[in-house]
């Protein structure tokens, strides 16, 4: 015979407990653009930036599944072959998707020059002919904001070129100067995880012409810009790649981006299962929050 309570039939002869209110705070950071390849080559956007701290977190439900996405930073562009990177992939957790940064444009042929647009822009490249087309983000003007726009690169002076650094979650990516290589823009500090971490920062741009050293990616894993190769952004921070340069007439490859993140806050009485494809940890419980932090993969996460 069948057990039934409240109404409610179980085979098993127990009913489970029905699904109950939880808040969840989240940070939600997309996959960086890569940097492009020398010799005057933009750096990558950052992923694009969400997060309910400072606002309002979501109102969820336990013993259902909400999508989870962690998106990969974009490719770098490498010299001689595809110039300019590709986008970075968006990530998602349930109503909230941040998109992917915008790659860093070259310094080769007109269609590659200007800077992808994403949740950061990518920084402008150049060919010497005064060539200021950075990638537009999704800049503090839309709703709802993720991040900058990438910088511009202008024709400089006597030999002297560089490309345009990268947007950040928080500021624009840098433009060259006429003794100024272009830093990528700076990402946001944020304590979702109980200690303050930056993330998002855009790619430094790429510069030649004799022109020596590196240039700053912007804070929160933005890559370094160089005469060489440019570096790659922060793994699990969504910062922009670095742009390549070119010393003797050698082009050098731009950075990858940086892989994003999510992570979600929720009270320390919940336990979050992670489903196939999602690879993520939960960590103790303190202050009274429990925080799953998801760094790969896409799939489904529950609450208990």
């Amino acid at each position: 015979m069948s057990n039934t309570i409240l109404g409610i039939i179980a085979s098993s002869g127990v009913t489970a407990a029905p699904p109950v209110s939880i808040s969840v705070d989240y940070l939600v950071v997309a996959g960086g653009g890569g940097g492009a390849a020398g010799s005057w080559s933009g750096g990558g956007g950052a992923g694009g930036y969400r997060t309910s701290i400072g606002a309002s977190p979501l109102s969820l439900l336990t013993s259902t599944n909400y999508t989870v996405t962690c998106g990969g930073g974009g490719t770098q562009g490498v010299w001689s072959g595809t110039y300019k990177g590709t986008n970075g992939s968006n990530s998602v957790f349930d109503s909230i998707t941040s998109t992917g940064g915008g790659a860093g444009g070259a310094s080769v042929s007109a269609p590659n020059i200007a800077g992808n647009s994403g949740g950061s822009g990518g920084g402008s490249g150049n060919t010497g002919a005064n060539e200021n087309s950075p990638g537009t983000g999704n800049t503090p003007s839309t709703s709802p904001s993720q991040g900058n726009n990438g910088g511009g690169s202008i024709q400089v002076g006597s030999g002297y070129y560089a490309g345009g650094g990268g947007g950040g979650a928080s500021a624009v990516g840098a433009s060259s100067g006429t003794t100024t290589k272009a830093a990528g823009g700076a990402g946001s500090s944020n304590s979702i995880t109980g200690s303050a971490v930056d993330y998002a920062g855009g790619g430094g741009g790429g510069f030649g012409g004799g022109q020596s050293g590196t240039v700053a990616g912007g804070a929160g894993g933005g890559g370094y810009g160089a005469a060489l190769a440019g570096e790659n952004g922060g793994t699990n921070l969504g910062g922009g790649g670095g742009g390549g340069g070119n010393t003797s007439g050698t082009g050098y490859a731009g950075g990858n981006g940086g892989s994003g993140v999510v992570i979600l806050r929720y009270p320390d009485t919940r336990t979050i299962s992670f489903g196939a494809g999602v690879t993520g940890t939960e960590s103790s419980a303190s202050g009274g929050y429990k925080r799953a932090t998801i760094t790969a993969g896409t799939g489904n996460v529950s609450w208990s």
